[in-house]
């Protein structure tokens, strides 16, 4: 059934570009291009059914299965009752938000119909509109991406941590033992090559090669939860997740006064889903660090985490350790003999001239093959380049 009129003009293509809006404020990406697909697909089907508009919006709105269930909470909540949707185009804060338990709904959900002020804006006056746009102007975008995340106020870290997870981390490739068929190695592909030869009366026409299969490095990652680090685990944790969901072997740790193992909760495709379940599984946030405890419980309970000498483990953390440097020493040279690589990602590195001089971090800075640093987004970016070249050296 069609809808009278162009779906185009009017009040229902102002509802679906509105909701556009919405959807992009909760992470999902939503373009113009996408938004005119979606009006499309609305004059095909109609709106008398509520279930079919929202399956063709579902159809050409989302291209990423983890988001599905944010699209169908958001839909729920913008289409519920014309007012609602009204009110939020009319960018007016959404009388209707307490018909739905917050607590109930993803935080994506959440933040995409809450009202957010635009940065250097004043707080909103009682009586006057409030900016309801998800757009950001490229000075905003220029100095959120070199931005400190512990300098960031309560909305911008918000925003960063959505934007940290659309950065990739390809993890370097390296040759396995296995072989497999085709290319061009010095090893024949005997089974293939007479099979081949069976077509020609036995002449050997076409030789098929073997060449060693290529496939990402396995990762484990120990991210440290204490108090100093409370703003930077959140974030990193939500973009270690978006960044590594494609790679088969990825375990994550997380460390303050023992080790807590994060990798159920990792494989968890929403990211929402994962920091609320690995919010559940960590105990000790917030508190001290004794990494040389944590490494021993890996030692003694997850050792065969560790694939051969061929993992690549990731530390993120201050190092300001409260546990004694022989024992964190003694177990940093037993994970060293057991993985390829040791990186440290240290976010005090933001500060000119730092040097890790406390004991923790001499003990952690002598033993890992090398430190980077992680306190912003441009950092991030730069993150798959550098361990692509630590790694070739």
């Amino acid at each position: 059934m069609s809808v009278l009129g162009d779906v185009r003009s009017g009040k229902l293509a102002d509802n679906i570009a509105g909701f556009g809006r919405a959807l992009r404020r909760a992470g999902l990406r939503v373009d113009s291009a996408r938004i005119a697909l979606a009006q499309e697909a609305a004059q095909l089907v109609g709106v008398v059914d509520k279930g079919d508009f929202g399956a063709a919006m579902e159809a050409v709105l989302v291209n990423r299965e983890q988001e599905r269930e944010v699209f169908r909470e958001l839909f729920d909540a913008f289409f519920r009752d014309p007012e609602v949707a009204h009110k939020l185009l009319a960018q007016m804060l959404p009388s209707a938000e307490g018909k739905a338990p917050p607590s109930k709904r993803r935080p994506r959900v959440s933040e995409a119909l809450a009202p957010r002020k635009t940065f250097g804006d004043a707080p909103p006056r009682p009586g006057k509109d409030v900016e309801f746009d998800a757009a950001m102007t490229a000075s905003d975008l220029a100095r959120l991406k070199h931005a400190d995340f512990n300098a960031l106020s309560s909305s911008e870290f918000h925003l960063v941590e959505r934007l940290a997870r659309d950065i990739a981390l390809p993890v370097p490739e390296v040759e396995m033992r296995r072989m497999r068929p085709g290319g061009r190695g010095a090893q024949l592909h005997w089974a293939r090559s007479l099979r081949h030869a069976a077509h020609t009366g036995g002449e050997l026409m076409v030789l098929e090669r073997m060449q060693r299969r290529r496939e990402p490095l396995p990762v484990l990652v120990l991210v440290d939860v204490s108090g100093s680090m409370e703003r930077y685990a959140r974030l990193l944790l939500a973009f270690l997740h978006a960044a590594t969901r494609a790679h088969r072997r990825r375990d994550v740790f997380a460390f303050g006064t023992h080790l807590t193992d994060l990798t159920p909760a990792f494989r968890i495709a929403d990211t929402d889903a994962m920091l609320a379940a690995a919010s559940a599984a960590i105990d000790d946030f917030a508190g001290g660090t004794r990494l040389g405890e944590s490494l021993a419980t890996l030692r003694q309970r997850h050792a065969r985490r560790l694939v051969g000498r061929r993992t690549l483990v990731l530390i993120i953390s201050d190092g300001l350790d409260t546990g004694e440097p022989e024992d964190l020493a003694r177990e940093l040279d037993w994970l060293t003999h057991r993985c390829r690589r040791l990186l440290w990602l240290n976010p005090l590195l933001r500060f000119e001239g730092y040097a890790p001089l406390a004991r923790g971090a001499a003990v952690l800075h002598r033993h890992a093959h090398a430190m980077l640093a992680v306190h912003n987004l441009a950092r991030l970016q730069d993150l798959a380049s550098s361990l692509a070249e630590l790694l070739d050296r």
